[in-house]
């Protein structure tokens, strides 16, 4: 069994329902992150100076302004607030180092003490104690910069008064204040710091997130491009091969016919004086002069198939097999199972070509009397069944090529293009099954 084969051109199209990532929640998310890490950044950076504006603004009311005193507290003031510029606000980067870190929150602690010595509105400056304790200071240190800085403020709650004046009562106050600080301060300061570790993390999943949606993106559009180009590399192929094929059907049947024609032409010119011999070579020249023309219009129709144009595969392939089966002779019968859906045109030329083929086939070689062709439509596949009642063959003495340069090898190759099978079984004296199976991938996925 031959069939003929035309362009092929592989099924090839994008995966169904695939959504590249949009860039609207990432916006929200890169707009919330940079709100927070502003904020993060204002906070570290300003709070040292909270404390001491405080300290300032009350001090005058409640403690005695004498000018050596205001002159202590707003020098120690100063010189704290340039301790915090030149540590954090100026060098940002400089406190965040392990070893000046230490020094820069050692320093802090120090400055708060001398000022909460002076006036106990400085223990406001705890504020920027405890957050620069967490921020610049690691492991055990931080509780040691944080229960520092509650010791400090718990003395500047007592009312700080002068050392030598402290009763038990005011040093038991001032050290359960002190603990009471602590306690707050560092549980505050660690679900804070956990806080921000979870919202870190975040932050770091999103980006994973928006990464991997961006390389998915660029596969997508990857495997795009090289899908047009293999199609565009296989639609080349097809030409190739439709060149080829076209090249050995007219060679072998075409132009072999008129040869034939030429010769019995001069072989009637060659018996003028015979004139039954000379109709005869005539009539044979005519002969095949009409065989040749009915084989180039054949090869014409194999180009393209125009019944596809105008209709389904399924009636597209039962209008050339009922005008087959008037010219041969040989009974059909056809039959359509499932729900037929517009396939994608590379898929409908492959299985019309084949049907065609086949029947072409049965009625020069088979000897049949009768022949069956379904199309069947399942969920995954399209599959073309054609069966014969002729003489068959016997599948190991099967070649891959006949009398007209084409066979089931090309037949096969062309099913295998568009992603599909091809299997015949036959036997001597039981007939022919050939079955074409196709992938079902509807035309609108081209689209």
């Amino acid at each position: 069994m031959s069939s003929a084969a035309g362009a092929d051109r592989p099924a090839s199209a994008p995966c169904p329902g695939t959504v590249a990532p949009g860039p609207r929640g990432a916006d929200v998310d890169a707009r919330l992150e940079a709100r927070e890490q502003r904020m993060d950044s204002l906070l570290g950076r300003y709070i040292g100076y909270l404390g001491l504006a405080i300290g300032v603004a009350l001090t005058p009311f409640v403690y005695e302004p004498t000018p050596a005193f205001l002159a202590g507290v707003v020098g120690t003031t100063l010189a704290s607030a340039l301790w915090t510029f030149f540590f954090v606000t100026r060098r940002p980067a400089l406190a965040e180092q392990p070893r000046w870190g230490t020094v820069y929150v050692t320093g802090l602690v120090a400055f708060m003490a001398a000022l909460v010595l002076q006036s106990g509105f400085f223990g406001f400056q705890a504020f920027a104690g405890y957050v620069h304790s967490f921020a610049y200071l690691r492991g055990r240190a931080r509780w040691a910069g944080v229960a520092g800085t509650a010791a400090i403020a718990a003395y500047g709650q007592v009312g700080s008064p002068a050392p030598a004046t402290l009763t038990l009562g005011l040093t038991a106050g001032w050290l359960v204040l002190s603990l009471l600080n602590t306690v707050v301060a560092g549980t505050f300061m660690y679900f804070s710091e956990f806080t921000s570790a979870q919202t870190e993390r975040r932050r770091e999943v999103i980006s994973e997130l928006n990464e991997a949606n961006r390389r998915l993106s660029e596969t997508l559009a990857e495997n795009a491009a090289l899908q047009t180009r293999l199609l565009a590399s296989a639609r080349e192929a097809g030409v190739l091969d439709e060149r080829a094929r076209l090249a050995r059907e007219i060679h072998d049947t075409i132009a072999q016919g008129l040869a034939g024609v030429v010769t019995q032409l001069e072989a009637a010119g060659a018996v003028e004086e015979e004139p039954q011999l000379r109709r005869r070579h005539v009539d044979t020249a005519m002969g095949l002069a009409r065989e040749s023309l009915r084989e180039a219009r054949r090869s014409v129709e194999a180009l393209t198939p125009g019944q596809l144009e105008h209709a389904q595969l399924p009636d597209a392939i039962a209008e050339m097999a009922k005008r087959w089966a008037e010219t041969s002779g040989v009974g059909l019968v056809l039959d359509t199972t499932g729900v037929p859906v517009p396939l994608l045109p590379e898929l409908e030329v492959a299985l019309f070509r084949v049907a065609q083929e086949a029947l072409v086939n049965v009625g020069k070689h088979a000897g049949a009397t009768r022949v069956g062709l379904t199309l069947s439509y399942m969920d995954d596949v399209v599959v073309l069944d054609v069966r014969d009642d002729g003489r068959g063959f016997a599948r190991d003495e099967v070649v891959t090529t006949t009398d007209s340069g084409f066979g089931l090898a090309a037949m096969e190759t062309r099913v295998q293009r568009v992603s599909g099978t091809l299997a015949v079984e036959s036997a001597p004296g039981e007939g022919t099954a050939l079955s074409a199976s196709v992938p079902a991938i509807p035309a609108e996925v081209r689209a």
